[in-house]
């Protein structure tokens, strides 16, 4: 049966070639007469994986020496607890609210101290990337622990392409849409994190990567639970307990095919040039409209309507008939969405594009 082509949000697609060598490896890893699902993760054989996903992450992004690489779980939605617990000792930290994930994230952290939202793009439908100057203003002012980002909004397809000044003020970012789909100076950032289901593996993995001296104390509030401690789980090499040991080998295995594929340079111009097919056909058509600001749109979540409910269903119904899957829009939404991650081929959107040609054809009036 052949594939389809999949624009799911998450869990996403994952690379052909992959797929095949999990496959060869599934019943017998490497001559150890076992699954990697069955092996121990105080094994050699275990600790060569994560050792070795770990060492090619930081050949992809050129991370410090002085940043902790993290494989958590919990799923990126832990972390909205997890940010504050470990660095709001002043318990204030500023948030940039540009989408649903942006806006739960910073509801988590009120539970914790003052958690101020900066900017936000709720008024006009998080169709955009707010005015960053009130940002880089506060944080300039020195009183926050962090200043918060949600780097690509998956659910309204925005993006941040310039990220804001917070000089000695940490910035911190949920990378989970656009991790390695294209250079990432972390040097940037204080902490950044990303759950794997997007572009880095499977559903189950998060990783955290956080600079040493943020962590070094150990978490800033008292309340927070051992296991969420990134002082502990760096100490013990995100081994506090069982972690996610396959989870981890897919994405050591994502992490190599992104290297070879030619790092995070070429998966930014493939991923610019898929973007730029589908906005090509919402910027010359008469049915679609796109929900990003031009500025602001997203590379990784192509965000459209009809001018109808009933409209942007029978898209969809279409889109099946023809093998496209993953492309009605989040509930929050409606409308539709393209997730076009680092595995989606070309050849997949060429075939959504043209598919949205027709469709156009078939009802412009």
């Amino acid at each position: 049966m052949a594939r389809v082509h999949n624009f799911s949000a998450g869990p996403a697609a994952l690379p052909k070639c992959v797929l095949a060598e999990m496959a060869d490896e599934m019943l017998d890893y490497r001559g150890h007469g076992m699954s990697i699902l069955e092996m121990s993760h105080r094994s050699p054989a275990f600790d060569e994986v994560i050792g070795d996903a770990e060492a090619t992450l930081r050949r992809l992004l050129d991370i410090p020496e002085n940043y902790r690489v993290l494989f958590l779980q919990g799923g990126a939605t832990l972390q909205f607890a997890g940010i504050p617990l470990n660095l709001m000792r002043s318990r204030r930290a500023g948030y940039v609210v540009t989408g649903q994930f942006a806006k739960l994230a910073w509801n988590e952290a009120k539970r914790y101290g003052d958690a101020v939202a900066l900017a936000s793009s709720e008024d006009t439908g998080f169709d955009r990337i707010p005015d960053l100057a009130p940002v880089e203003a506060r944080a300039a002012a020195g009183d926050l622990d962090y200043v918060y980002i949600c780097q690509n909004n998956t659910i309204f397809g925005t993006m941040f392409h310039e990220l804001p000044a917070c000089g000695a003020t940490p910035l911190v970012a949920d990378v989970s849409s656009c991790f390695l789909s294209m250079p990432l100076d972390v040097k940037r950032y204080g902490l950044i994190y990303a759950g794997a289901q997007k572009n880095a593996g499977v559903a189950g993995v998060t990783v955290v990567i956080v600079r040493d001296d943020l962590i070094g104390e150990g978490p800033a509030l008292d309340v927070c639970p051992s296991y969420m401690s990134y002082r502990r789980q760096a100490d013990a090499n995100s081994m506090m307990n069982t972690p996610n040991t396959f989870g981890i080998y897919v994405c050591g295995k994502i992490f190599r095919w992104v290297e070879q594929a030619g790092g995070l340079a070429a998966m930014e111009q493939r991923n610019r040039e898929k973007a730029d097919l589908l906005y090509g056909v919402l910027d010359k058509s008469q049915v679609f409209q796109a929900h990003a600001e031009r500025a602001s749109r997203s590379l990784a979540n192509v965000t459209f309507r009809t001018a109808s409910p009933e409209l942007d269903a029978a898209f969809i119904a279409g889109a099946r008939e023809r093998g496209i899957e993953g492309v009605k829009g989040h509930r929050a939404t409606g409308g539709m969405r393209a997730s076009i991650y680092n595995a989606v081929p070309k050849e997949s959107v060429q075939a959504l594009a043209a598919y949205m040609t027709d469709f156009e054809h078939e009802h412009c009036s």
